[in-house]
């Protein structure tokens, strides 16, 4: 992209990122198609193999508290809490990617319903069932996204995702970065969860120096 759009870089599994789907729908509701927003998945813990350990749910339940007082949505730790649960934030990530073959804003409409399901509504967004019928909510056919979502071709064009948030030196998530100016220069708009005003007031300011 030439013209000026912000790119976000984020995680389905990630419980900030979950905080912030408010904020970048409010971005996306205030500006539209004049500043489209390019999704790209961080990679937070993908190819994890350790089972969740009891203290450990408990550990990451106390830290989704501080999010929920932050952002004031809702929390459910029914999905870490099932016996065995991996946090492999992979596949979950892989399914945005597919997703995103359908454009840029149904992906991000689509992270932002795996992150509800996963930590509103306790469902194990590393199944691909489960993947497969929050992508049928948004019109794909069932059969062939989990094909897609289990092909070769998807976990390359995923971990080159990863590939490209660690070129970028992003080392946390949300990060949301606007660009280019007219120096081609990008900038960080937010580096982690921030709320909507002030995202919305950067983005103000920025918009306005770039126009003048």
């Amino acid at each position: 992209m030439d013209e000026p759009h912000l790119i976000y870089f984020s995680d389905p599994m990630c419980s900030w990122c979950y905080g912030f789907s408010p904020v970048i729908e409010q971005v996306r509701r205030a500006y539209g198609d004049a500043l489209p927003i390019r999704v790209v998945m961080g990679g937070l813990r993908p190819g994890s193999e350790t089972p969740m350990t009891p203290d450990r749910a408990k550990e990451l339940a106390g830290h989704w508290g501080h999010v929920h007082e932050a952002s004031g949505l809702p929390f459910d730790p029914a999905a870490i809490n099932r016996e065995g649960f991996v946090y492999d934030t992979d596949p979950a990530a892989r399914a945005v990617v597919v997703v995103r073959r359908e454009g840029q804003d149904v992906a991000l409409r689509y992270l932002a319903a795996a992150q509800r399901a996963f930590y509103a509504e306790g469902r194990d967004v590393t199944s691909g069932p489960v993947l497969a019928d929050l992508a049928a909510d948004f019109g794909l056919d069932r059969d062939r996204f989990l094909a897609d979502w289990s092909d070769e071709a998807a976990k390359t064009e995923t971990w080159g995702d990863y590939a490209t948030s660690q070129r970028a030196g992003v080392t946390g998530f949300p990060t949301l970065v606007g660009g280019p100016n007219a120096e081609g220069a990008y900038g960080v708009v937010t580096r982690g969860y921030a709320p909507a005003e002030q995202v919305l007031a950067v983005l103000r300011d920025w918009i306005s120096r770039i126009a003048a």
